[in-house]
This record gives C-alpha cells, structure tokens and sequence, in this order.
C-alpha cells in the first residue's frame, strides 16, 4: 500500500478519512495524494446540480480548491507527514494540481494508486455520497478503504475476512496481502446467507497460513432473515476486529439495489474501516 488517493469532499466525515489514510500511510510509509472532488458538466446535469455552483463560477471554483488544499495540508502537516520530494523515506502526501475531479475522474485516476480511502456514504448532504464509492469501487480496478464515521484507533492489527466463497472476495484478500502480511491476528468467518460455491474457511485460511499470516477460522450459526450484515458487523466487533475484509457485491448491482444485501447493510452500519474490492 504505498500510493493512497483521498477524493477530498466538504462531508462530515472528512477527518475521519484523513484520520484512516494517515494510520495506512505510516504503516505502510505510503504516499498519500488528495483531488479536490467536484462534479463535472455532464455529471451536473444528469444530477439536476444547481448551476450556481463551484462549478461554473470560476472564481468560486478557484476558491474552493485553494480551500480544500490548504486543508489537506494542513491536516497533513499537523501529523507529521512530510510533503513528497519523490524519495521520502517515510510516509509523505501531494495535491493533484489545480482541478476538481469528478467522481468518475476518480474511478479513472484511481487506477494508478494501491489504495482509494473514501467515507462510509450515508443520505444526508454532509455525508460523503454513494456515488464516489462507486466509481472507486467499480472503475478503479483497485481496493477501496471505507473509513467509518468515528476514526479509527488502530487499523489491521486483528483482521476479520468475511468469506462467502466468491470470486470478488478472493481478489479482495488478494489486494489486502501487505495488511495481512503484518496483522497479529486473522481471523476468517463464514458470511451469513449470501454463500456462493466455492472454498470453505478453513480451506482459506490454510492458504493464508503458507504466507506465514496467522489465520484462524470462527464460524457462527445463520442470523436471523435480514439481518446478515449487521450480524457480521457485529460479530467483527465482538473478535476485537479493526479492519473488515469484504468483497463488494457479489450478486448483480440491480439485484441488490432493490433486494438489499449483506454488503449494503455494512456499508449503512460499519463503526470499523472495511476494505473491499470488486
């Protein structure tokens, strides 16, 4: 995880992703670069956007990066985080120039880093949107690392995989090997009602195991209907987890857009960062 994209947004959960990005960074002495995150003329229309907005009025727009630039480093600058140089030997952060870039831009830019670290989405217009989660997730090719709405203490310590026997969940441990590598504890449980042929948990963890990560297996019984991915969330908390590992969306989008799932319910409830890919 040496290269980290921050899509730098006005939400409420903005210090919680900063907070998040700079716990990988140090572990990891990754580079850390924020985008200022604006929508662009097309995305604005489809959206209904006010006309008014950062968008097109220049001078706004050119205060609104200067803004958000200033606050990223000075967030940067205040944990100690040294701006890059191209050869800083610990963790290091940049801003990309002087642009907004969309969310899509995003999906698209993202393809060149390790890691997007995003907030959890919720409804609310100080909340971070589901729609930048989304390009990240499904345009990028890279993981995305979901901060919760409360910063995280630790992050990747004890290590929770959510196993479901799926492909989207075998490339996420793929992606997440640098944290399992250095994690203390991993522990693989069974996700509830959303299982795909596949591996079973321990079949998993013993391939861990040949990588020297020290994985166990926790299984618990089937929820109540409905209710899987609060379950597991639950379940994470009670192991004592810092870091989720989940695979993002294994059934069809549509189908779970209007059926729910256990990946929508983490993203609605998760307290701990998860990392997910697609």
């Amino acid at each position: 995880m040496k290269a980290l994209l921050i899509p730098f947004e006005d939400h409420n959960l903005m210090e919680s992703v900063l907070e998040t990005a700079v716990l990988i960074g140090k572990k990891f002495k990754s580079y850390i670069e924020g985008v200022a995150l604006g929508p662009d003329i097309a995305e604005m229309v489809a959206a209904d956007f006010s006309f008014s907005g950062i968008v097109l009025d220049d001078r706004t727009r050119r205060d609104f990066l200067e803004s958000t630039r200033e606050r990223f480093e000075t967030f940067m600058n205040a944990k100690s985080i040294a701006r890059s140089n191209g050869s800083a030997d610990g963790p290091s952060y940049g801003w990309l120039g002087e642009t907004l870039v969309s969310d899509n831009g995003i999906g698209e830019y993202g393809r060149v880093f390790d890691a997007i670290v995003v907030g959890r989405p919720g409804s609310g217009q100080e909340q971070p949107r589901s729609s930048t989660l989304e390009a990240a997730l499904f345009e990028s090719g890279r993981p995305v690392i979901i901060a919760p709405p409360k910063a995280p203490e630790t992050l990747g310590e004890r290590i929770i995989i959510a196993w479901n026997g799926s492909t989207d969940t075998a490339r996420t441990i793929t992606f997440a090997l640098p944290f399992l590598s250095q994690a203390k504890d991993v522990i693989v449980v069974n996700v509830p009602g959303g299982r795909v042929p596949g591996p079973d948990e321990e079949q998993v963890a013993k391939s861990l195991r040949r990588h020297n990560i020290p994985a166990r297996v926790v299984l618990a019984p089937e929820p109540i209907k409905g209710a899987a991915g609060t379950s597991l969330l639950e379940r994470t908390k009670a192991l004592g987890g810092d870091l989720l590992i989940k695979g993002g969306y294994t059934q069809s989008r549509i189908r779970q857009l209007i059926f729910g799932s256990v990946t929508s319910q983490i993203l609605a409830e998760a307290q701990l960062p998860v990392f997910m890919a697609h």
